[in-house]
């Protein structure tokens, strides 16, 4: 038996379960649009507001994707005035202490100077 397995460890299993995680949560604005439901619902604007530099086309674009998949929940309330806010569902609210700890690690890791000298010399 292998090591890998004594230790209970599939490699297949986990490096496609976490390929599809940052698949995903690695799409520009995924993470970021869940951290900020993180306390509540929000309205469209509210969200656009929230998230600088992201688009209407791509925060809706997001916001479909994110509720496709079972994160985010859209609620429609009839008006006069017709309000739409997002919210996360139970799964997304799972991943806010991934969340959390991977904010931590890059508010220690990833200093923002260090991450723009580096896209500076990508550029």
């Amino acid at each position: 038996m292998s090591a890998e397995r004594e230790n209970g460890h599939e490699p297949r299993l986990c490096d496609a379960a976490l390929t599809r995680a940052f698949q995903f949560l690695g799409k520009r604005w995924n993470g970021v649009l869940l951290a900020t439901l993180v306390n509540g619902p929000l309205g469209f604007a509210q969200l656009k507001r929230a998230v600088a530099g992201i688009s209407d086309s791509v925060l809706s674009e997001r916001l479909s994707e994110l509720s496709t998949a079972g994160l985010v929940d859209r609620t429609v309330q009839e008006g006069p005035p017709v309000t739409v806010t997002y919210a996360l569902t139970t799964s997304g609210h799972a991943l806010t202490p991934a969340l959390q700890e991977l904010t931590a690690w890059a508010a220690e890791n990833l200093p923002a100077e260090r991450c723009a000298e580096a896209a500076k010399a990508t550029a």
